[in-house]
């Protein structure tokens, strides 16, 4: 199943005395005509969404990533972060907070593998 665009720019019902083939003028309104829009409006809007997604998606991965898996979290933040921004998002505050806490996550995990010698860690001693 394929969607299909109507054109209401072309008429196809010509008025009597007028032939099929004959432009509109400009008195003529279709009133049931839908306002034109941009055909790419949409993709962009989706596109917009998708970056402020991963705004949020490394803010919360790189806060995360303090605590657990910060091996993995951290990068993961970093990644999304430099995406979201080179796709433009609006949440440009949540882009650079998970930049920076991605960055924070690696830090942290070099100051423990430092202190103890190993990725593993614990909260409890």
């Amino acid at each position: 199943m394929t969607p299909t665009l109507i054109d209401r720019t072309r008429r196809t019902d010509a008025a009597p005395g007028k032939g099929a083939d004959a432009a509109p003028g400009k008195d003529d309104v279709d009133a049931g005509a839908a306002p034109e829009k941009t055909p790419d409006a949409a993709p962009r809007r989706a596109l917009g969404r998708e970056a402020d997604g991963l705004a949020v998606a490394s803010f919360v991965l790189g806060l995360v990533g303090l605590l657990v898996f910060n091996i993995v979290l951290g990068p993961m933040a970093i990644v999304m972060a430099l995406l979201a921004l080179t796709r433009h998002t609006r949440r440009r505050g949540r882009a650079f907070l998970g930049l920076a806490l991605g960055a924070a996550d690696l830090a942290v995990l070099a100051a423990l593998v430092t202190a103890n010698g190993t990725v593993a860690w614990s909260i409890g001693g």
